[in-house]
């Protein structure tokens, strides 16, 4: 549990973060809908997705690091949109955080430092996919000006049920 005087740090991601933020992905494989892999990964099997962040461009990956201990609490990442090479000015962002760290400002900070970190990219619109229920994150992804397009009704299927994703978007 992170206290409400907790300092946090927000920078880039290196490869020693990879166990760790292995770590909080795959408790949200496990205990959520919030992500549509099924199967938990080693960090092995993740590195290519932390190699694909690197530290300029327009696909980044910042860490929010309690300036304490050091434990990392979450993870913000901007993500190539889709693989053709027309949609190279759109990324697909996303949010995650350790277990406890929710409700006391990481997800903002981590969303500040990455928008900030892209400005001057050549991009042109940032999309976000919402599993739903999940106010939360709506309400972040509002707060940061992104737009409600829509919903995949039932898109995905985990945890025994169908889910609804919703999509925003913003400009960059």
């Amino acid at each position: 549990m992170v206290s409400e005087h907790t300092e946090v740090q927000v920078r880039p991601g290196v490869e020693a973060d990879l166990g760790a933020l292995t770590d909080i992905y795959n408790h949200y494989v496990r205990e959520t809908p919030i992500t549509f892999d099924t199967a938990v990964f080693t960090p092995e099997e993740r590195r290519p997705w932390l190699l694909s962040h690197p530290e300029d461009g327009p696909h980044r990956l910042m860490v929010a690091v309690d300036a304490d201990s050091q434990r990392i609490l979450g993870y913000a990442t901007s993500s190539a949109f889709r693989p053709k090479p027309a949609y190279e000015t759109s990324v697909e962002v996303t949010v995650y955080l350790a277990p406890g760290a929710g409700g006391r400002g990481v997800g903002t900070r981590l969303y500040k430092a990455l928008f900030d970190a892209l400005v001057g990219e050549d991009l042109h619109r940032a999309y976000a996919g919402i599993v739903q229920p999940n106010e939360a994150s709506v309400r972040l992804h509002e707060r940061f000006g992104f737009r409600y397009l829509g919903t995949y009704r039932e898109a995905g299927r985990k945890l025994g049920r169908y889910w609804d994703v919703a999509r925003y978007e913003k400009d960059l």
